[in-house]
């Protein structure tokens, strides 16, 4: 059930290459009601595929840092870059509680941070106060 927070749940699209982070994390979105479908990407590469050959446009990004090929970051990098992807909350969601990857991220304009293993209400909420500040105010580009 949704919280009072949020009347309405997202499309997600998660970035996560460990399978059983990326089931606890599905798990919590949909059983808070957060989340009403989960797109799932292994890296970077795949996520910027999928963003970019799919519409509609997913609602929030939860993303972790540490993958192959492209990781959170290089992504990160890329998507605020693109004028069709930038306005996409994103949430990292990551094992490194580094100073300079946490500044990093938030320098890059992701929108929360949170650390692995996670807290999952706090997750949540971090998801949710997301929606409260970001998502209901945010200019939506037209789709062409």
């Amino acid at each position: 059930m949704p919280s009072p927070a949020t009347d309405h749940s997202y499309g997600v699209l998660l970035v996560e290459d460990d399978h059983a982070d990326a089931m606890l994390i599905e798990e919590a979105l949909f059983e808070r009601g957060v989340a009403r479908i989960i797109t799932r990407a292994e890296d970077g590469v795949v996520a910027l595929e999928h963003l970019r050959d799919t519409r509609p446009l997913p609602d929030l990004i939860i993303l972790d840092l540490n993958m192959p090929r492209m990781n959170g970051r290089e992504l990160l990098a890329v998507l605020k870059a693109d004028p069709d992807l930038r306005a996409i909350p994103v949430v990292v969601l990551t094992t490194s509680g580094a100073p300079d990857d946490v500044s990093g991220a938030y320098r890059g304009h992701a929108n929360a941070y949170v650390t692995k293993p996670v807290n999952l209400d706090d997750f949540t909420r971090a998801v949710q106060s997301i929606d409260a500040f970001y998502l209901e105010t945010a200019a939506v580009s037209p789709q062409t």
